[in-house]
């Protein structure tokens, strides 16, 4: 099945909003190797005037990966993951992610650009607090190979 070019302009609702913990954010630092105290200690997260443990900046993907799956599971996409690479990701930071925050992302799609027998996908990933705060949000490209690749 090929690409849907229409997917392009499509909105994909916020997925089930996910709860930042602070034992989350300190495996996540451990895990991407980020050593400032911050995603560790509370004192030190407070000492830059933060209400609790700081997340690495990396952090957003968790979120953002949560809404990429609709599109992925969506039926109409004809996005068959065996052959996704991923090609990008970019992120702004409109605030930091702490524990406690509780996120949910909308998922858009910007871009669909055919590329021999498969196609290149841009989304972007609006992250917001519970209340509707924006956090972050993040841009990702995709490859999906066509058949024979």
């Amino acid at each position: 099945m090929a690409i849907n070019p229409d997917l392009q302009g499509r909105t994909y609702p916020p997925a089930e909003a996910y709860d930042v913990a602070r034992e989350k954010i300190r495996e996540f630092a451990r895990a991407v190797k980020a050593e400032h105290p911050a995603h560790y200690e509370l004192d030190a997260a407070r000492a830059l005037g933060h209400d609790d443990l700081v997340a690495p900046p990396t952090f957003a993907i968790i979120v953002a990966q949560r809404a990429d799956a609709q599109l992925i599971a969506d039926p109409e996409s004809g996005i068959d993951f065996s052959r996704v690479v991923h090609a990008e990701q970019r992120f702004t930071h409109h605030r930091p992610i702490v524990a406690g925050d509780r996120l949910s992302a909308e998922l858009h799609v910007d871009q669909v650009r055919a590329m021999g027998g498969g196609a290149m996908i841009t989304t972007r990933a609006e992250i917001s607090a519970e209340g509707g705060e924006k956090v972050a949000t993040t841009i990702s490209s995709i490859l999906v190979r066509g058949e024979g690749q």
